[in-house]
């Protein structure tokens, strides 16, 4: 349910800004008060908002269903945004909670170029008797979703079916100082893991060629590793065998490693992402690279107890 505190509908930059955006368009504006009252007085007990889809129930009468499905931010429009917003947000952080220069605002918000959409980009549902497209019951969920924004102000990209980690994430290059160079400079994503607790890996290094030393660490080729015997009976898997005779050295961070680890300690990826203290996502996406991993040094720490525990 949206639940209003007070007669503000909208505390935080994001859900001020979506209101505002609603309220400058004359299609809506004789439909909207009716809406601010409905909203305030806890009518909305129930809103969900999805990729391009708003689903909520609101009381009246009776209970109605609205939909309201917005359209998919244009490419164009979205790649014009990232554009026009490079090197000026620094963090996740900082682009939730709306500390944003006077220039980004104007970007992220401008009625036709920003990322709210226009009156034709949404298509409004209820199933009350009103007439109406835009009845009061479509409005009270318009201003709800403004209050839900308050929250969880990662919801207006998830929306417009944009990743809102693309306007600050290390995938984003920008010139360096040094001018025609062709050097460039990653912005940081440490704010990415703390808020959403998802782990953001820094720059892969780019995979060089292994020694037979790291060959037989990692088990390719089936070549002998050194050190002292291990188990080889029939009852061994391969992975056994590679573990054992890795077990006596240090713990390196590589895909193959980590794929290694997690099967001898017989997890999938969600128990180990767990275990360990990433998203599952995290997990899938170093398995399948190539080369050593950068990580964040609380998560090699914690692998490598993983990889020192391990029996």
């Amino acid at each position: 349910p949206v639940e209003i505190q007070g007669r503000n509908i909208a505390r935080t930059f994001w859900g001020k800004a979506w209101c505002r955006h609603l309220e400058q368009f004359s299609d809506y504006e004789n439909r909207l008060p009716r809406g601010r009252s409905y909203v305030r007085n806890g009518s909305v007990c129930h809103l969900s908002v999805e990729a391009g889809r708003v689903e909520a129930i609101v009381a009246g009468s009776g209970l109605y269903r609205v939909t309201i499905r917005v359209a998919p931010l244009p490419a164009t429009r979205w790649r014009t945004i990232r554009k026009r917003c490079a090197g000026q947000i620094g963090t996740l952080l900082e682009l939730l909670q709306g500390r944003l220069s006077d220039q980004v605002m104007a970007v992220v918000t401008d009625p036709a170029k920003g990322l709210f959409p226009r009156p034709r980009e949404i298509q409004l549902h209820c199933d009350c008797p009103d007439w109406a497209d835009m009845c009061k019951h479509v409005a009270a969920v318009l201003y709800g979703v403004g209050a839900r924004l308050d929250e969880r102000p990662e919801l207006l990209f998830l929306l417009r079916q944009v990743d809102h980690q693309e306007l600050i994430s290390a995938d984003l290059e920008l010139p360096s100082g040094n001018g025609g160079s062709g050097r460039s400079r990653r912005l940081a994503g440490q704010d990415l893991s703390n808020l959403f607790g998802v782990e953001i890996d820094d720059e892969v290094v780019a995979p060089k060629k292994k020694s037979s030393r790291e060959k037989g660490v990692e088990g390719a080729g089936g070549g002998r590793s050194r050190g002292k015997k291990t188990a080889t009976g029939p009852g061994c898997s391969k992975d056994d065998k590679a573990g054992a005779a890795e077990k006596k050295k240090p713990f390196t961070p590589t895909g193959a490693t980590v794929a290694r680890l997690r099967r001898r300690l017989d997890m999938t990826r969600a128990q180990f992402a767990a275990h360990i203290g990433v998203s599952t996502q995290s997990i899938a996406n170093w398995e399948n690279r190539r080369g050593r991993l950068n990580l964040q040094a609380r998560t090699l720490a914690a692998l490598t107890r993983a990889w020192e525990q391990e029996d």
